[in-house]
């Protein structure tokens, strides 16, 4: 007998497939890798979820959901057909400081839960939400773990963890709200291996218990991969720009690196993808070369040679300051030639927050799995840039790919104090939240706090949004501009560099046409949801 799939809406380009639990939801996802729908971009396999991004211009949600029920009931989901993959041991240390207190859970003695622990292996379902962290399902029964009723704010890298019935290894310092129960010396995640991360999907995972001797991490994995990840080329002769002061943050950025989710790893990519690529179109570049993602002002740059820039986005004055001691200010939203010495400094914004800055021929910037976005969440791609650093310039964009400079009316964007409007689709955990809560999520004023970054923004109301229900939602897939609302009812709009996966649960997600409006919000500002979807539920038995 078929298992029912429910279809929920978690963006106007993605669809979440919830499933009667992990197995159905491999399954459904083996099918579709091995027999790809066309219009589908990426698939989020979770714990009994899977998400499908998707194309709405290639495929409607209709006809989606159509297709997926037809592969749904050619494949038998109540059978785990998965083939048995390759299997990679773990030792272990078993001190974990919450070890004692999951015994006491379970009602069985801490060495009975290492032998419960390290009895078999354990199947490597799905990634989560940073590269090398992986869910290990098929424990002992047992294990049955809820997690902590209040997160630590940093989990030390290394650490094993219990959560629920599943398993599995922090590859970096983060927070996390699992049971520790020991630390392994293995780094999870690391790009000088042809294969970065030790754990994939579909490999068996055996615990090895390594004894009470310490076990002696030289390096965080955070800080080798700030070693390992390829550095932005540095060039002394021309032509090259210097960094001479960053402001508050300056990144490479281009249009992500999509297809990663077999590793944990989000798009990431520029949070204002319209103004990334008008920067580009001023100086003739392709729209889509790597741009310097830049925020809030402050930034300084040196010419080495000859080089002609154009800064797009936030409005920021810029000011060039000449070799020969001259000193003018120039808008933005043009091309600017710089001579050998010549310096260009931006402004704060007069409104929004991120602007971009191309150079003619590219910035000469080794990718990282594909692309030069930098990932500030996973700690994928080229680093921040420090001051002293020099990129090289030209040279990156093939000449049969420049373009004739192409300039476009770029849209308003917020002031500080500002209210903003957002167009929003409800789901997929709407039916979480009581009808006053969804009454309010659409009628309060948010105010963006302080405590906003790349991976989300936070937001605060004076009536927080209260739940319909109680118990943890298990993990599943986020997309871009989720609305996602902890338990402590206040929203966090998630950007370019959230988690692949999360565990609370999402009321709505800004709809894709309003992103780059929401990534130049100023702190301060205000923001409304405009609901232009009603909630839905489709049921396919």
């Amino acid at each position: 007998m078929p298992l029912p799939l429910r279809f929920l809406p978690a963006s106007d380009g993605a669809l979440l497939v919830e499933l009667d639990g992990l197995a159905p939801a491999m399954a459904l996802h083996r099918a579709l890798l091995a027999q790809p729908v066309a219009g589908v971009q990426e698939l989020v396999p979770a714990a009994r979820t899977l998400l499908v991004h998707y194309r709405p211009e290639a495929i409607t949600s209709a006809a989606l959901m159509r297709t997926l029920a037809v592969r749904a009931a050619a494949v038998d989901l109540a059978q785990d057909d998965a083939p048995p993959g390759r299997v990679v041991e773990i030792p272990v240390h078993y001190a974990g400081e919450d070890l004692p207190a999951v015994a006491e859970l379970l009602g069985t003695s801490v060495r009975e839960v290492i032998a419960r622990h390290t009895g078999q292996p354990w199947q490597a379902a799905f990634a989560g939400f940073a590269p090398g962290f992986v869910y290990l399902a098929g424990g002992h029964p047992s294990f049955q773990v809820p997690r902590r009723s209040a997160p630590r704010t940093r989990v030390p890298a290394g650490s094993v963890a219990l959560g629920g019935d599943f398993s599995a290894v922090y590859p970096s310092s983060s927070p996390g709200g699992w049971q520790l129960i020991g630390v392994t010396g293995v780094p999870m995640w690391d790009l000088r291996r042809p294969e970065p991360a030790y754990i994939q999907p579909g490999f068996q995972v055996q615990f090895v218990d390594a004894g009470r001797a310490a076990v002696h991490i030289s390096l965080p994995p955070e800080q080798e991969m700030k070693q390992k990840v390829p550095q932005a080329q540095e060039m002394h002769g021309p032509p090259a720009i210097e960094i001479i002061a960053i402001g508050l943050q300056t990144l490479v950025q281009d249009c992500g690196r999509a297809g990663m989710a077999s590793l944990g790893i989000s798009p990431s990519g520029a949070l204002d993808l319209p103004a990334m690529r008008q920067a580009n179109r001023l100086v003739g570049n392709p729209a889509s070369a790597p741009v310097l993602e830049h925020l809030l002002g402050g930034l300084r740059l040196r010419c080495h040679g000859r080089a002609t820039l154009a800064v797009a986005g936030a409005p920021m004055a810029l000011t060039l300051h000449g070799a020969d001691g001259s000193r003018r200010t120039l808008p933005g939203d043009q091309a600017v030639a710089l001579d050998d010495g010549d310096e260009l400094s931006l402004a704060a914004p007069a409104a929004g927050v991120r602007a971009y800055v191309a150079v003619r021929g590219g910035w000469q910037v080794e990718p990282v799995l594909g692309s030069c976005a930098t990932d500030t969440l996973a700690q994928v791609g080229p680093p921040a840039l420090q001051p002293g650093q020099r990129l090289a310039v030209g040279g990156a964009v093939p000449v049969h790919a420049a373009q004739a400079p192409n300039v476009a009316a770029a849209p308003p964007l917020p002031r500080p104090g500002d209210e903003v409007v957002l167009d929003a689709l409800l789901g997929p955990r709407t039916d979480w939240f009581t009808p006053e809560a969804l009454h309010t999520f659409q009628t309060q004023a948010w105010q963006v706090t302080p405590q906003s970054s790349r991976v989300g923004m936070r937001l605060e109301g004076a009536q927080p949004l209260a739940r319909a229900r109680g118990g943890e939602l298990p993990s599943e897939g986020t997309v871009t501009g989720a609305i996602q609302v902890p338990a402590g009812g206040q929203p966090v709009l998630f950007l370019a560099d959230h988690p692949l996966t999360g565990g609370y649960p999402v009321i709505a997600a800004v709809a894709r046409h309003h992103l780059p409006l929401a990534a130049q919000i100023p702190v301060g500002c205000r923001v409304r949801f405009n609901v232009i979807t009603p909630f839905f539920e489709q049921v396919v038995p």
